[in-house]
């Protein structure tokens, strides 16, 4: 991930008018670092860093034990996993949140293909306007282009995998046990959903996090290009 950000975030730290100045005296065609050459390798950088970011969280725990992206309880659930521990039920309570993270870890690894056809369709303008924005800027590109595609991704296979694990059956025994208890309120959400929703922001929060190291990290410039390019701001 580190090529990619870096030939995305290359004029980040240069003044707004001084970074549209360098862009707009890019060549636009077959020079050495031409618009296409430029869109090129922007896409090869993020190809290669997305699937490697990505692998990351598809491993066991790759949620579970990431504290940045594991997926505790949603707020509606917060007070049944605090009333179970409360009344000795803690390893039931800590089950289900492993199912929860089981579930993610399983779905990640459908993004892949998603981040790779949303890579192929960068455009040099893609990118300039990359360069230009927000120091976020390609984690909301990525977002953007694949959002929508990843939770339908998502959906089916964490679905699937509570099934598989038998989440749904666990989940059902917990709400069922924390409903009988006296005086609550009866709950019953969509984990699906949310997981679902849970998972796309650990993916994001990852990518976002190494976008940002390689804004403060100048080790990140492993090869001549990157050097060359990371000189400008300087």
């Amino acid at each position: 991930m580190k090529k990619a950000i870096a030939f995305i975030m290359v004029f980040q730290f240069i003044s707004c008018g001084e970074l549209q100045q360098v862009v707009n005296q890019l060549p636009q065609d077959g020079s050495e670092i031409g618009s296409t050459q430029i869109a090129t390798a922007l896409r090869e950088a993020l190809d290669k860093g997305i699937d490697e970011q990505v692998s990351k969280l598809t491993k066991e725990d790759g949620f579970f034990k990431n504290e940045m992206v594991k997926i505790v309880l949603p707020e509606e659930l917060q007070k049944v996993d605090k009333t179970l521990r409360d009344i000795g039920l803690g390893n039931l309570a800590d089950e289900g949140l492993k199912v929860l993270n089981r579930a993610a870890e399983d779905a990640v690894g459908e993004a892949t293909p998603v981040f790779i056809n949303a890579v192929k369709d960068i455009t040099f303008t893609d990118a300039k306007t990359i360069l230009l924005g927000e120091d976020d800027a390609a984690t909301q590109y990525l977002t953007v282009k694949t959002r929508t595609d990843l939770y339908n991704k998502f959906n089916p296979v964490i679905k699937k995998s509570f099934q598989k694990v038998g989440a749904d059956q666990i989940w059902k025994n917990l709400i069922t046990r924390y409903n009988s208890i006296p005086l609550t309120k009866n709950v019953n959400p969509d984990l699906t959903d949310y997981v679902t929703q849970e998972a796309l922001k650990g993916v994001y929060t990852m990518i976002a996090i190494e976008e940002k190291d390689i804004r403060t990290n100048i080790s990140a410039r492993t090869t001549d290009l990157l050097r060359r390019v990371f000189r400008l701001q300087d």
